[in-house]
């Protein structure tokens, strides 16, 4: 019985960054606990591929290729979504990212291309859902921070600087929707996506990651993902303005780019 509150039929779901990575085994997880996904990313194919499996499944898919960079392309993702499936019940803001940077090489314009990529977007999206899940029983909208917006670390400070605000965003956002809407968000480790790709096929990087992580290893995308079907589902029904550290244990960056002093 208590597997049941996990399920998801009859609902419908958002996820953007969903080609690959965190985002694509969030969409099958929530196919596979029996919701129609909606998929956005920049690379069709990559959109269609994973479409292709949750149909395989049983579940309606639609796809969305678009520049989530670009706000109003994020807001029609929305307007797409629900005119294709019919409602929005839940959101998951996953993209996001910045790479890293020097202080000095920081130009406030690349701080304020990370706040948008990974605060704005998230804004963008859930406001344009919230009118859809009003019309039914509410939703729940889980957003991907890092352990990099509670931890300091040289070189991340555009990307940590704008996980932090989102992670608060998910406080404020969770308290103006509530009580029918429910906002939490996942921080995430060190988790074996193609954007490690190279630190995985580096044995001895790899080997020191994995060495300053408390668990031993680095995260895999299922294990986020399931994550989120919990926030998203009844068994996760009395959590809100939360956010879950999903990270291995690690208490300071588990990378160090060897950035010197100035």
């Amino acid at each position: 019985m208590i597997l049941d509150a996990f399920r998801l039929d009859g609902r419908v779901a958002l996820v953007t960054g969903a080609g690959r990575g965190i985002g694509a085994a969030t969409a099958l997880a929530l196919a596979e606990a029996g919701a129609d996904v909606a998929l956005a990313a920049r690379t069709a194919a990559q959109l269609d591929e994973v479409a292709g499996k949750i149909r395989a499944l049983g579940r309606r898919a639609v796809t969305v290729p678009c520049d989530l960079s670009d706000l109003s392309a994020v807001s029609a993702f929305a307007e797409q979504a629900a005119a294709e499936l019919g409602r929005i019940d839940i959101v998951v803001n996953n993209v996001g990212g910045t790479m890293p940077n020097t202080f000095m090489t920081t130009s406030p314009e690349f701080l304020e291309e990370a706040f948008r990529f990974n605060v704005s977007t998230a804004h963008a999206l859930t406001q344009a859902a919230v009118p859809h899940m009003l019309k039914n029983d509410g939703g729940s909208v889980v957003n991907i921070s890092s352990m990099l917006g509670r931890t300091a670390g040289r070189g991340f400070l555009a990307y940590g600087t704008a996980k932090a605000a989102l992670a608060h965003w998910t406080r404020l956002a969770a308290t103006d929707l509530s009580p029918r809407v429910r906002v939490n968000a996942i921080a995430v480790g060190s988790v074996l996506t193609s954007a490690l790709e190279v630190v995985a096929q580096q044995p001895e990087i790899k080997a020191r990651m994995e060495s300053a992580t408390p668990l031993g290893r680095l995260g895999e995308p299922w294990e986020i993902a399931a994550a989120i079907v919990y926030l998203s589902s009844r068994a996760g029904g009395y959590i809100t303005g939360k956010v879950i550290e999903v990270d291995g244990g690690i208490e300071h960056p588990n990378l160090e780019l060897g950035i010197p002093d100035l």
